[in-house]
């Protein structure tokens, strides 16, 4: 059994929070409700999918994040030519010793921006796989651990657009959380030119890879009623019994609700759970993973109409505990 959450150690990671949230608000002008989503990710020890056409500053957002983590930072620019190896290394030949060794590749860090991700084709996309789901890639064989704390923050463009390849299922239902990035308001965007007009802002970093790993845990141990495990199952099946969804929510989907929901005790200094926090984070964590009707027209809108569907209609029912 887990210890419990201290009033004091609570507050700490609330208020460590609120130092990052402003460290990435001083470079990041704009909604700052996908910050607070990747924080959701980061705690959850989850992976995170932006979704913006060009130039919303889908890149600016995820570098000016993990700048403030103080972690190690790799970047991947996804191209057509991509190859796997290009992202989890290969063994290259020593011309000296006549031997191969392991040159890893740019998937060894602790946070990767992967930039632009559907626009390489599944092949590569799927390099991804099993770092993301197990913390480890093989090559040739050999299993390599990747450094802990790791987070995949992934941005990509619309499927409408030139030269995009759709993810692959199953790599998409390893993204705990989606969001999309839309234009900024014309206040903002005003702000925008005035902080970034000269020179683009540094940064503060304000955690360390120990510090980071210390969150997750404290939102791992956030106290969960058995009455909101029911509640979280009865949100994913309302999903899989849907009408237009062909595909609903795994259960990899539901737990991940679980987590993100957690996670989002911590952002408000709570130690334990509430329907409010399952609600908070549902959209995000369960739109991107149902799969729709191919003849819909806006599949995007149909998505967001189940999960509201579902957060309306599902209810919370508390169960009457003997005294």
């Amino acid at each position: 059994m887990t210890a419990a959450l201290s009033t004091d150690e609570l507050e700490a990671a609330r208020q460590t929070l609120a130092e990052v949230r402003r460290a990435v608000a001083e470079v990041f002008i704009g909604d700052l409700t996908p910050v607070d989503m990747l924080f959701v990710s980061l705690l959850a020890r989850g992976h995170m999918l932006l979704e913006g056409v060009p130039g919303v500053a889908k890149t600016t957002l995820v570098k000016a994040l993990a700048s403030a983590l103080g972690c190690s930072v790799r970047r991947i620019q996804f191209t057509p030519d991509l190859l796997p190896a290009d992202i989890t290394g290969t063994y290259v030949l020593n011309p000296k010793s006549g031997d191969f060794s392991f040159r890893a590749g740019p998937i060894f860090a602790n946070v990767v921006l992967a930039d632009e991700i559907n626009r390489a084709p599944a092949k590569t996309q799927s390099a991804l796989l099993e770092a993301m789901q197990e913390g480890q890639v093989t090559v040739e064989g050999q299993r390599f651990e990747l450094p802990q704390p790791f987070v995949v923050l992934a941005t990509q463009n619309p499927l409408d657009l030139e030269g995009t390849y759709p993810l692959p299922e199953a790599q998409v239902d390893r993204f705990l959380v989606q969001v999309r990035l839309g234009y900024p308001s014309r206040v903002d965007e005003v702000r925008m030119l005035r902080a970034h007009g000269v020179a683009t802002p540094e940064t503060r970093t304000i955690l360390s890879p120990a510090a980071l790993s210390h969150l997750q845990s404290v939102a791992a141990r956030i106290y969960v009623e058995d009455d909101l495990f029911e509640y979280a199952v009865s949100l994913s099946e309302y999903t899989r019994t849907h009408p237009k969804v062909v595909l609903g929510a795994s259960p990899r989907a539901t737990l991940g609700l679980l987590r993100a929901a957690k996670a989002h005790a911590v952002s408000v200094g709570r130690g334990f759970l509430t329907p409010d926090d399952v609600r908070a984070v549902a959209s995000g964590v369960l739109s991107h993973r149902l799969v729709v009707a191919s003849d819909l027209e806006d599949e995007t809108a149909v998505r967001a109409a189940v999960v509201s569907g579902a957060l309306r209609d599902v209810r919370y029912r508390r169960s009457v505990r003997p005294v």
